[in-house]
């Protein structure tokens, strides 16, 4: 479709480099004929958008990347996660079905609706999840290919107040949750984490890590970690202006990503 912008870029790294960060949340890109079906009108969709985008991790990213001693593969979606969420899972196993937020939202982070009842998930789970899962899953078989291994590092943030969508927050709200896989965290991949980030938690408020599910829970060469950004810790919420704190934070990611690249 011509209304389709870049869907995501896949930013190479250093040949020797298993380490993606993956930044699947940072953009507010909505195409026309997505923006067709969504039933919020334009102020009401741009504060959505701030609540549910991931405001300025691609940036994070970027710089971390600019500074590691071994520049790691960057693979970033284009499009707002409204399009289409790409790390959820498109069936019945995804338990954030319940609040109408799956592969495909129909509910906003308050809970109003987003798309009318009728909407199909069918046709925008062909449009844009499949092909994003696709490239990812040769991102990660060419780091594979490579190096023997793949560090996939989610790049996240979070807000520094629950939302109304969010499941499991009553938990603490530390300046970085770490989400972890049972199978796909290693302790080292865990420890290399804590000593770049300081003070962290383990899966609070949000858990669970991101691994293309050709390799869910079946390669062990492939690690996984879900980093997710307290928002307040470096920027205005929400939705507003990046601080000083992009920089520090650009700066542990940075030193998790030589840690691991070795």
């Amino acid at each position: 479709m011509i209304d389709d912008p870049q869907p995501f870029d896949v930013l190479p790294g250093a040949g020797r480099s298993p380490v993606i960060l993956h930044v699947p949340h940072a953009a507010r890109e909505v195409p026309p004929s997505v923006r067709a079906d969504i039933v919020l009108d334009h102020e009401q969709l741009a504060r959505e958008l701030d609540h549910i985008t991931d405001a300025h991790t691609a940036e994070i990213a970027e710089v971390a990347a600019g500074r590691a001693a071994v520049t790691p593969w960057r693979f970033v979606n284009r499009l707002s996660r409204l399009v289409v969420d790409p790390e959820r899972f498109p069936d019945e196993r995804e338990e954030m079905r319940v609040v109408g937020m799956g592969a495909v939202y129909t509910r906003t982070t308050h809970g109003d609706a987003l798309r009318p009842e009728h909407v199909e998930a069918g046709p925008l789970v062909e449009r844009y999840f499949l092909p994003y899962a696709r490239a990812m899953t040769r991102a990660v078989e060419e780091r594979l290919a490579a190096t023997g291994r793949a560090v996939i590092i989610d790049v996240h943030s979070y807000p520094s107040a629950r939302l109304p969508y969010e499941l499991h927050g009553e938990g603490p709200r530390p300046p970085v949750c770490l989400g972890t896989d049972s199978f796909h965290t290693t302790d080292a991949l865990l420890a290399a984490a804590r000593t770049a980030f300081g003070e962290t938690e383990l899966d609070s408020p949000f858990s669970g890590a991101y691994v293309p599910l050709e390799f869910y829970g079946t390669d062990p060469r492939v690690e996984a970690l879900m980093v997710e950004i307290r928002r307040d810790t470096y920027m205005t919420e929400p939705g507003g202006p990046a601080g000083p704190g992009l920089e520090r934070l650009a700066g542990a990611l940075a030193r998790l990503v030589d840690a691991v690249s070795g």
